[in-house]
């Protein structure tokens, strides 16, 4: 059956008219994806999104398709590809708009890829002991790297009896970054959320094991789409309920990304972000006196003079200067890795061309 995709394309469809929202709609699909195909390509290979990642493959979804794509393509959950039915593995990952990524944990020197094509990211925190400040510095870190909104949910509202130090440190984080006091076991998400949740976004809760990421896809979706878990009453810290990353998907077109509780969260190739999280930091070092300041003791610093004057918290720099070294040595490694891999690569060539020449000349 040949399928007409000329609405999906920008412009594709009469400006009178209001389409019926279709399953692609449903998927998030935008024009900035549209922008790089075109009807011939689509009709060939149609877009399909992957849903969740598997060990052994990507599931995928698109108008018509559900299946199971084998390992080949670079991608991961909320990624759009140009579904190759005859050859899946050769399926192509379109440019993505945005894309999570940290370094592996382990020792193993590799990027990780956690989700593309965000638009908003939730960072959820509780307010109980599991609320860090550093931590979340890495997490929104990361959605600015990543070129997402980052909005940080404080939950289990209802849980504490005075939630003013929670919202109060949370805001001095950064006066970009919206916080949200909330009950996610109530009516309040829908409300307070909405603003990030219309039809055709894609969200995604990031945070630790039980802060309550997977109460919030339920109560969006107003019915049991991820398991959930209470917390232990000796250290206020969740169980771990959700085992891997998967997209789902409102009626109405509000794709919702449930992950795992990430214990280990490494950065690199995050300059970009880090930049934009400590921005009043950045600024100040550059008022410094001398261009190599290392913010200690040498004259003429502007940093430690706004932490003489009150204006910068001395433990936000200490907080700054330790993601800045673990960013720059898990760069440095990767960089590291991917020059020994080339290099290794073009000695396996070349000696596999010799040998095949010493064969011939027998």
């Amino acid at each position: 059956m040949t399928r007409d995709y000329s609405q999906f394309l920008p412009n594709g469809g009469a400006a009178s008219e209001q389409p019926k929202r279709t399953v692609l709609d449903i998927l998030g699909w935008q024009s900035y994806f549209a922008q790089q195909t075109d009807l011939e390509v689509l009709a060939a290979t149609p877009p399909v999104r992957v849903v969740e990642v598997h060990r052994n493959g990507l599931q995928v979804r698109g108008d018509g398709v559900d299946a199971l794509v084998p390992p080949g393509p670079d991608a991961t959950v909320g990624d759009w590809l140009l579904y190759d039915a005859e050859l899946p593995s050769r399926s192509a990952v379109l440019e993505r708009k945005s894309l999570f990524k940290r370094r592996a944990a382990g020792h193993d020197r590799s990027i990780q890829m956690i989700a593309a094509n965000v638009d908003t990211a939730f960072v959820v925190t509780s307010c109980n002991n599991d609320f860090n400040v550093a931590r979340l510095e890495r997490f929104l870190a990361l959605a600015f790297e990543a070129d997402v909104t980052p909005v940080i949910l404080l939950t289990k509202a209802d849980l504490c009896e005075d939630t003013e130090p929670f919202v109060t440190e949370a805001q001095r984080i950064s006066d970009r970054v919206p916080v949200v006091l909330l009950n996610a076991k109530s009516e309040e998400p829908l409300a307070k959320l909405a603003d990030w949740c219309a039809p055709g976004q894609t969200i995604a809760f990031l945070g630790t094991s039980g802060v309550g990421k997977s109460t919030l896809v339920n109560a969006l979706f107003g019915s049991e789409q991820a398991a959930t878990g209470a917390i232990r009453e000796e250290d206020a810290r969740g169980r771990h309920t959700t085992t891997r990353r998967q997209l789902h998907f409102t009626d109405d077109g509000l794709a919702v990304l449930d992950t795992p509780g990430m214990r280990e969260l490494q950065l690199a190739e995050a300059g970009d972000g880090l930049a934009d999280l400590f921005a009043d930091v950045v600024e100040l070092a550059g008022q410094c006196k001398f261009r190599d300041c290392a913010h200690e003791s040498e004259p003429g610093c502007a940093v430690q003079a706004a932490i003489a004057t009150g204006t910068l918290d001395a433990a936000r720099l200490e907080r700054w200067r330790k993601l800045e070294a673990e960013e720059r040595h898990n760069t440095a490694s990767l960089a590291e890795k991917r020059a020994y891999d080339k290099n290794f690569g073009k000695m396996i060539k070349t000696v596999t061309k010799a040998h095949k020449g010493r064969k011939g000349r027998r």
